[in-house]
């Protein structure tokens, strides 16, 4: 595994404990000869306050890694720790709390109900949150608040996904997880999306943890994590992470 470090200072470097920490972290599926090696002791350490994206080719371990770190799934061996906390043992109902009170998801498909408006699959979220921001303001940060009134089939694939977007972090959470988030949509749709996410982190200081298939995309992370048949193969910090608007692909 390549690690390519700056000696420039983070922008986003954190005084407490890592955001996320793995060690030996792997992930079977199945036994005996059909079994199969998802991730094969991956070993990370993620500031909290960062952009990440996650790259690699279909099979390399990029979700399974993702759904782990987002408590969606449990690892066969190893360790994981969020800020601190070791999540290795913890029991399903201590899992799901973790879940609801830390982790905005952001999937490929956008998983809204259709009988709602925009401002009442927000308004989801915040009925079971802990600390939730009002609908509005969340559709706010995702320049939404004139389309709070539209169903989903009067929206746009990328209004859609920016409204899954303000559903995730209406509840405030420290960490959002994207998963193909601009799979789905046209490179300038895709654009509005990540300028989205970049400005969660910047305003709410959320970690973000983005995955793609698209390296150009990598341009605007703080810091870039390419996985490989399930293991960690480089781990780059980028010097001057570029403004999503300047992408192209």
């Amino acid at each position: 595994m390549t690690r390519t470090r700056t000696t420039a200072a983070r922008r986003f470097r954190s005084d407490g404990p890592a955001c996320f920490e793995t060690r030996s972290l792997s992930r079977d599926f199945g036994e005996g000869p059909t079994r199969v090696r998802a991730l094969r002791g991956v070993d990370l350490t993620i500031p909290a306050g960062e952009v990440i994206v996650l790259l690699g080719a279909s099979g390399s371990g990029k979700s399974t890694l993702l759904n782990i770190l987002g408590g969606l799934d449990r690892a066969t061996d190893g360790d994981f720790k969020f800020r601190g906390r070791d999540m290795t043992q913890i029991s399903e109902t201590e899992l799901t709390r973790f879940r609801r009170d830390h982790v905005g998801f952001v999937f490929q498909f956008y998983n809204l109900m259709p009988s709602l408006t925009a401002q009442e699959n927000v308004e989801l979220v915040t009925e079971i949150a802990t600390h939730p921001m009002p609908a509005r303001d969340a559709l706010g940060l995702v320049d939404l608040t004139d389309r709070a009134d539209h169903f989903p089939s009067e929206m746009s694939g990328g209004e859609q996904q920016r409204v899954a977007i303000a559903r995730a972090i209406a509840k405030r959470p420290e960490v959002m997880l994207c998963d193909e988030p601009t799979g789905a949509l046209d490179s300038a749709t895709g654009v509005r999306v990540l300028q989205a996410l970049k400005r969660v982190n910047r305003e709410l200081g959320s970690t973000v943890l983005l995955i793609t298939h698209n390296a150009g995309v990598a341009a605007m992370a703080d810091r870039v994590i390419t996985l490989a048949d399930g293991q960690v193969r480089e781990e780059r910090v980028n010097d001057d992470p570029i403004d999503p608007e300047a992408l192209t692909w």
